[in-house]
């Protein structure tokens, strides 16, 4: 679903009005010494998934020079690394924002901070026809139509303004206890983050979080020590069993698309193309292709069992 994902991005991007940074310039892999069994763990997950997907690009092993040529400000501070050619980043606030300006270029009413439930849209739905989708995540939770139930897994990012620090591509820290990335954006903004807690507490950021996600980011540059916080945020992320997402259909021409744990931008291309077909055609081919769960009604009484789809 990524890997697919990652090659529709620039052509969906293009159709927008405002420009969104993007970038395929990969993932620099790094860890400290003394985490040199966490590497090696990692780099066998990577040769495991290379065997069942042999058309990703293989990881390429870094030594201190190719990690300086490839990174030029971490020149001298790691002895070696690996690099994940052909990954990508984009910047998600921009997205959000060009994605507002075409819904508004097509009149799209769009209202904010009014909750629905499913009942309100089916009335909407009864009164104008059409399709309902269900994104709301874990607002959806008691009215999910779906075999496994969701659950919240809470996240936490720290936003920094670092002017002295010029990473080119994501990078991330490998820790037995916390995997940090850091995530550059234009203007030197960095976004940092790792925590992945199994809770649904939407309370602030907790001081440990913070002090582990800033000093891991100090550990990669110590330029991030006179960097300034912009945010410290934190949101639970709409999760199922197997962390992947699923479609259902709940009711004739109501969807429910939910699930996309922290994979959302990642895979959310895969997720709209499987959809769409399935709006425009009738057909979960793609979405069977990509491995995304998709159930339609059985049958449009209520309480009706959920089959799969078939094409």
């Amino acid at each position: 679903q990524g890997y697919y994902a990652l090659s529709r991005w620039p052509a969906l991007l293009a159709s927008l009005p405002e420009p969104v940074f993007f970038q395929q310039e990969g993932t620099v892999i790094l860890w400290h010494r003394q985490d040199a069994g966490e590497a090696k763990r990692f780099s066998a997950l990577l040769a495991a998934v290379g065997e069942r997907l042999p058309h990703l690009p293989k990881p390429q092993q870094l030594d201190a020079q190719a990690l300086a040529e490839l990174e030029p400000s971490l020149a001298g501070r790691f002895g070696q690394g690996l690099y994940l050619p052909q990954e990508g980043q984009l910047d998600n606030r921009q997205l959000l924002a060009a994605l507002l300006a075409k819904l508004r270029q097509h009149g799209v009413e769009v209202e904010w901070g009014r909750p629905w439930d499913l009942e309100q849209a089916r009335a909407w739905q009864e009164q104008t026809g059409g399709w309902v989708l269900d994104c709301r995540g874990l607002g959806s939770r008691k009215e999910w139509g779906g075999q496994a139930p969701l659950r919240g897994v809470r996240g936490e990012v720290v936003r920094l303004y670092a002017p002295e620090v010029s990473l080119r591509r994501p990078t991330r820290l490998l820790h037995p206890r916390y995997p940090i990335y850091i995530a550059p954006k234009p203007g030197h903004l960095f976004v940092v983050g790792a925590t992945e807690i199994e809770s649904e507490d939407r309370s602030p950021v907790s001081v440990r979080s913070a002090l582990e996600l800033l000093s891991a980011a100090y550990a990669v540059h110590p330029a991030f020590a006179e960097a300034r916080i912009l945010e410290l945020g934190s949101q639970c992320r709409p999760t199922l069993a197997d962390h992947l997402p699923a479609v259902v259909e709940r009711s004739p021409r109501l969807l429910q698309i939910n699930g996309l744990y922290r994979h959302g931008f990642l895979i959310s291309p895969a997720i709209h193309d499987a959809v769409l077909e399935y709006l425009h055609h009738g057909s979960c081919r793609l979405a069977q292709q990509l491995g995304i769960p998709f159930q339609v009604q059985a049958a449009p009484l209520a309480g009706e069992s959920l089959s799969p789809c078939v094409s």
